[in-house]
């Protein structure tokens, strides 16, 4: 399938990264970086969009990653290591898959990687967020390193080494955009990445544009490990929910991560639909016949729901969380948003970005 080409949607998003390139062969001084602006003959001031488009992508070059640290590539990253199931999705759709040489823990529980590149699968592990491989990963010698936000102080480490490493930090709709053109760049992989922008920015312009007008049900989204876990208003699925046409009962909670609520709290919020995430380890059958949800307005219509997980969790701020609510405004709005339109658009994309059919057989 032909790729998109529309580039909109990435220069937007490329203006929140602080972008600096210096090229060895037309700066007189590669120690300091050149501002991203551009002058015609007739020195006319030009946009910002313009400006970052202008800029030809050479090396050395400087970024300013999702944490605020100025990282240097020197060289076009032949060798990548990504340290975070969100990278290492991304950088398969950005087809710089076959330059990874290692990836994060628990790569086998991921069926994206089987579905599209199995081949990582046999890379070495360099563990997680909470037991991180530094020695591991260092042997490895990598061009770049990609890893979470929480990972700041094994990022220094590394960088300490003589290793550039990226922190990411896709925590909502905008900062995941900023992932997508920061990686893009940094691995050389613009056009894709603008690519990858331009299909969400679509799907996210057509269910605005269907929704507008509807009626926003409550929906309570709850977590993987308890059904009284949730995600507040600073959360990807958040934006997954008032981008599907529903509205978040716990958007008043602002924590940056999943909270722990009761019973009362989820029976005083009522909501009228409750989905459960992809990878939850408990059931809709379970909340169903849960007597403390007896009175729940979502409980007593069977409004419970849970995420598809086959491919991947959209549940979460991966480059294909724009199917989660694709998927979820077919839910809360059947009447606006059909499933076989729903089922084109997530075929259109794995086949576009992963390379194989969904939905899966």
């Amino acid at each position: 399938m032909k790729r998109l080409t529309t580039r909109a949607a990435a220069l937007a998003t490329a203006l929140a990264l602080t972008v600096s390139l210096a090229a060895c062969n037309n700066v007189a001084d590669t120690s300091q970086s050149s501002s991203v602006t551009v002058e015609t003959e007739e020195a006319t001031p030009v946009t910002p969009e313009e400006a970052v488009e202008a800029q030809p992508l050479t090396y050395p070059m400087t970024l300013t990653d999702q944490a605020g640290r100025t990282v240097t590539i020197e060289s076009e990253p032949q060798t990548i290591v990504s340290g975070y199931y969100i990278s290492s999705s991304l950088l398969i759709a950005l087809g710089r898959a076959d330059r990874m040489v290692g990836i994060e823990a628990k790569a086998d529980t991921r069926p994206i990687y089987s579905l599209s590149a199995p081949e990582l699968l046999e890379l070495p592990s360099v563990g997680s967020a909470k037991e991180f491989d530094l020695e591991g990963c260092a042997a490895l010698e990598p061009d770049l390193v990609i890893l979470p936000l929480k990972l700041e102080s094994a990022a220094d480490s590394l960088t300490e080494l003589g290793i550039p490493v990226l922190l990411i930090n896709p925590e909502d709709r905008t900062l995941l955009a900023e992932t997508i053109t920061l990686v893009g760049r940094a691995t050389n992989a613009v056009e894709a990445a603008d690519d990858l922008l331009a299909f969400t920015e679509e799907q996210q312009t057509r269910l605005e544009t269907t929704l507008a007008d509807a009626d926003r049900p409550d929906v309570y989204l709850a977590g993987n490990s308890d059904l009284l876990s949730t995600a507040g208003s600073a959360m990807y699925q958040s934006d997954l929910i008032d981008l599907a046409g529903g509205r978040n009962v716990a958007e008043d909670i602002t924590d940056t991560y999943w909270v722990d609520i009761d019973y009362e709290q989820l029976l005083a919020w009522d909501p009228d639909y409750i989905i459960l995430a992809s990878d939850a380890s408990y059931t809709c059958d379970d909340v169903l016949n849960d007597a403390n949800l007896a009175d729940c307005t979502a409980v007593k219509n069977g409004n419970v729901y849970q995420m598809p997980g086959d491919a991947e969790a959209w549940d979460s701020p991966v480059p294909g969380g724009i199917l989660g609510a694709v998927w979820l405004s077919t839910v809360l709005h059947p009447d606006l948003c059909s499933a076989d339109e729903a089922n084109a658009v997530m075929d259109s994309f794995y086949e576009n970005f992963y390379g194989f059919t969904y939905p899966l057989a």
